[in-house]
């Protein structure tokens, strides 16, 4: 089964989804290896940990495309890519979607803020027009050579203008053609049920911890409510910022490479987890020949 066709069967099906976010294709193993179904390409988190600058719009989307691809061959599971605001207008928008395709992406964000965007759980959003939303949606949805291809059509509308207009914009997005809706900066488990009830089609979140997300939200509360997917952007790289600045502190106090044992998964278990065997047992295959042929 194609990879777009078992994200969208995954959206579809009756058990919430839960999507945590990678940045490469390390954190996107560790994340299949955990069990998980689906994965998404985390956008902040690729321009962070790969650039070293902020979400603001300052990567393009042949860059961002390449990343995801990098993600998305190295696990078996489907990844949804990041395609921010679609990367300018409509037509910009259009050619995203066929570089995340070419990538091997299953799927992509696409959201409804101006240029530069900025994180959904921050304050001071600004939304391009509803007509010009529309038409990147349109866009999206046309360019796919792949109709399995998952657009997640993002509104930022919550904090800006109201359930209201993220209900009008859900709606009209479904009837451009996005797979699914995904309500940005959900503060409230009342706001996510209305947006369930009020939009004719899936309905996506996220859950950012020491963000906008309610305290005490469960997967299992989302899955009651009818919630189609949850993504967890920031998790893997709130975890990598606190693990590394923990194990460095105590380099920096153990005069060597002895004594915080603990902190570490042990010599080659990455090379083990990132395929090490296979090449071993390709050098065995292919190698050991040579050298007994030349003995």
């Amino acid at each position: 089964m194609r990879k777009t066709t078992q994200l969208k069967r995954l959206i579809a099906d009756t058990e919430l989804l839960v999507m945590p976010g990678a940045y490469d294709a390390l954190s996107a193993k560790l994340a299949e290896e955990a069990g998980f179904r689906a994965i998404q390409a985390s956008g902040a988190n690729i321009v962070l940990c790969h650039y070293g600058v902020p979400d603001y719009s300052l990567v393009s989307a042949r860059e961002m495309a390449e990343q995801t691809g990098r993600i998305a061959r190295a696990v078996d599971v489907p990844v949804m890519g990041d395609a921010d605001t679609g990367f300018g207008n409509a037509v910009n928008a259009y050619l995203a979607v066929r570089e995340f395709e070419r990538a091997g992406a299953a799927g992509i964000n696409i959201e409804d803020q101006v240029i530069p965007k900025r994180c959904g759980h921050l304050e001071g959003k600004t939304l391009i027009d509803f007509d010009e939303a529309v038409a990147k949606i349109e866009a999206a949805a046309e360019a796919r050579d792949d109709k399995d291809f998952v657009i997640n059509a993002r509104t930022d509308a919550l904090s800006v203008a109201g359930m209201d207009e993220v209900v009008r914009r859900g709606n009209a997005f479904l009837k451009a053609g996005a797979t699914m809706v995904f309500v940005e900066g959900a503060d409230s488990v009342e706001a996510i049920e209305t947006a369930v009830k009020a939009i004719d089609g899936p309905v996506a979140v996220n859950m950012v911890e020491g963000g906008k997300t309610p305290k005490g939200l469960t997967f299992a509360r989302l899955q009651a409510i009818g919630v189609a997917r949850v993504s967890l952007p920031s998790t893997a790289m709130q975890a990598i910022v606190q693990a590394l600045r923990t194990v460095f502190a105590r380099v920096r106090e153990a005069d060597g490479v002895e004594g915080y044992e603990e902190l570490l998964c042990g010599f080659g278990v990455a090379q083990r987890l990132l395929g090490l065997s296979e090449i071993q047992a390709l050098e065995t295959r292919y190698m050991a020949r040579l050298a007994g042929g030349a003995a």
